[in-house]
């Protein structure tokens, strides 16, 4: 199979508490599921109809065996996912706190996961050539073996040789509990930016990569760098997308927050689906904008992973222009395939 979209990187179980605007100390009860961000954008483009995969490791547990079965759940291809004896599977606490607090706390990281055990020898070098996008994260850039392998994942879909449609993305989610410094992750990321076509972040984390600046100013580096299209997410005011030639900035859609956790990854799967569809920029940022506030108004992140027909319910909604396609997939049920009257 080639994927439409094949990912790397952190896999987790979320414990999220039942218990809204209570500390972590107070809940009484919670539920689980999937998590881990790489994991999360995977399980998003696949609720848009894409065939998506994972590429990533746990514990050999029965939390490993339960993220195996949510895989599957989403239609996410699991077959490059497997277990690492002698570490247990990642579990990931938070409180929800909403409009704003969602403290994270992670379990079974430190020193180390199972999904940064994953080795550059182990890759199936011709699927990641192969797959239309390639989606990887900083964090998985923070140690080794993993950083190896996110390297040489990188080096064998030279930014040159890819054909048209096909991307390669870098979700620059800096998060500093997996860093010595924030030098240390710019010099990584300076590693991987020479294959990358699109690169994703808020202020801070596109200030972790290419230095403080305006989002203007962030972008700028990036594009310099040699991206094709920069993203920057500019909390209450929306997010920027730019180019070479265009400048996008798509206002926030406003929703009642629930839970911020996972809105991010909705935004990314969405946003790969309108890249895969060949939208116009600034529809591509509608999209994924609406489908990124979906989630912030539910509590968990990959259940909560919106289908097609309820992000251009909420564009539409909203007076937000809805791409030909996303219409076709709301009316009909299904996906339209690449090549389609759009």
């Amino acid at each position: 199979m080639t994927h439409e979209l094949l990912t790397i990187g952190r896999i987790s179980v979320d414990i999220y508490p039942n218990d809204i605007g209570v500390g972590l100390e107070d809940v009484q009860t919670f539920s689980k599921y999937l998590g881990g961000s790489p994991s999360n954008v995977a399980v998003a483009a696949a609720r848009h109809g894409r065939r998506t995969g994972v590429i990533t490791r746990t514990g050999d547990d029965p939390f490993g065996n339960y993220l195996h079965g949510e895989l599957k759940k989403f239609k996410v291809d699991d077959s490059f996912v497997t277990p690492v004896p002698g570490l247990q599977t990642p579990a990931t606490f938070c409180a929800i706190q909403p409009p704003h607090d969602f403290p994270l706390y992670f379990y079974g990281r430190f020193p180390t996961a199972p999904d940064l055990q994953i080795k550059a020898e182990e890759l199936d070098l011709d699927a990641i050539r192969d797959a239309k996008i390639f989606w990887s994260t900083v964090t998985g850039l923070c140690q080794e073996p993993s950083r190896g392998a996110h390297i040489a994942a990188h080096e064998a879909r030279p930014r040159a040789g890819l054909k048209e449609r096909q991307h390669t993305i870098l979700d620059l989610d800096y998060r500093p509990m997996f860093w010595a410094s924030e030098e240390e992750a710019r010099a990584e990321v300076a590693k991987i930016l020479p294959q990358v076509t699109v690169a994703i972040g808020n202020d801070k984390e596109c200030a972790v990569a290419v230095g403080e600046g305006t989002p203007d100013e962030q972008a700028d580096r990036l594009l310099a760098a040699g991206v094709e299209i920069a993203v920057v997410k500019l909390g209450h005011e929306g997010v920027m997308a730019k180019t070479r030639t265009e400048r996008v900035v798509s206002a926030p859609v406003p929703v009642d927050t629930l839970n911020g956790l996972g809105a991010g990854d909705s935004f990314g799967g969405a946003f790969v689906h309108g890249l895969l569809s060949g939208w116009p920029l600034e529809q591509v940022l509608d999209y994924a904008n609406a489908a990124g506030a979906i989630v912030a108004s539910r509590l968990s992140c990959a259940d909560a992973m919106p289908t097609p027909a309820e992000v251009t319910s909420l564009l539409s909604e909203r007076g937000r222009l809805v791409p030909d396609s996303a219409a076709a997939v709301s009316s009909a049920g299904e996906t339209v395939p690449e090549g389609a009257s759009r």
